[in-house]
């Protein structure tokens, strides 16, 4: 069976993104206090630019990773809805230090993808890159493809099925973690480095010393990978992936994000750096499922 990946819609389609929990950071100190918490350069953002990042424990392990953007009054962090019960309560912890007010938003993210999806935010939007619109911000993800917070505009266009964006953003190999993962992994092992998710020279924060020593001397032995291959059963986040070693399976790593469809799956997955472009794997719970490496369309950096 050829592998099918997710495909752009033939034109511009939204997706109601149920998957996003947005939360925002208001007040005078937002950029400091928020600076001093996560691994990108928070202070390097003007408003209407984006990036991804990372919020650690003391250990440097990831509470979440996130999208964040920057509006004139507020920053927004997009995370899944399944981390906050632990993420915010540390994201709050040193709030009452400083002129900041943490809530969840009540604005929702919309997926725009489809050929013609670029023009279509230029005859809208008047914007060729990511930008701020009315009430929200406008962020492109890569060619045809957009994330709004906050835009009525889009309705008219057609509604497709939300799983597709997500199995778009797995063939990006962009990570997106639950709550299953929450003290699994530190920044590199979902290759946040390689998406300018680390700044490496902004200071303090949270978890710094790990993600530094990760970095510096190499004391990071795993990465993101992309994988597809066949599965009858459903695929979930934390599930386990087994790898073929002669005639025997060893587990090997932890789903970190899935899509199926037709009896195919594309997935991301947490494994060893040292994995051989030729492995092949399974999921533990279904012996008869086929898994093999694809190539991710960025490059790995440390």
């Amino acid at each position: 069976m050829s592998l099918q990946p997710p495909v752009f819609p033939a034109e511009p389609t939204r997706f109601a993104l149920t998957k996003i929990a947005i939360t925002r950071l208001s007040g005078q100190d937002r950029v400091k206090y928020l600076q001093g918490q996560v691994t990108c350069d928070v202070n390097a953002l003007q408003p209407g630019q984006s990036t991804l990042g990372g919020h650690c424990d003391p250990k440097g392990k990831l509470w979440s990773d996130f999208r964040l953007l920057c509006l004139e009054e507020s920053l927004l962090l997009l995370t899944t809805p399944s981390v906050l019960e632990r993420q915010l309560p540390e994201l709050k912890k040193f709030a009452v230090f400083a002129k900041v007010e943490i809530a969840a938003d009540e604005r929702h993210a919309t997926g725009l993808a489809g050929k013609g999806t670029d023009a279509w935010i230029a005859a809208q939007f008047g914007l060729e890159q990511s930008g701020l619109i009315a009430g929200g911000m406008a962020v492109q993800i890569e060619q045809d493809r957009w994330l709004l917070v906050s835009s009525e505009q889009a309705d008219a266009l057609p509604a497709g099925d939300e799983s597709l964006w997500w199995g778009l953003e797995i063939k990006a190999g962009l990570p997106h973690m639950e709550a299953v993962h929450q003290g699994e992994f530190i920044p590199q092992m979902l290759n946040l480095q390689a998406l300018d998710g680390i700044c490496f020279n902004k200071g303090c924060y949270m978890g710094q010393e790990t993600v530094a020593r990760a970095k510096y001397r190499g004391a990071n032995n795993r990465a993101l990978f992309l994988l597809a291959g066949s599965a009858s059963e459903p695929v979930n986040a934390g599930d386990t992936l087994e790898i073929q070693l002669g005639d025997n399976w060893r587990r090997s790593g932890m789903v970190l994000n899935a899509w199926q469809h037709q009896g195919q799956v594309w997935l991301t997955a947490v494994l060893p750096k040292d994995t051989e472009a030729d492995a092949r794997f399974r999921l533990k719970q279904e012996e008869s499922s086929q898994l093999t490496l694809q190539p991710l369309p960025y490059e790995l950096t440390e």
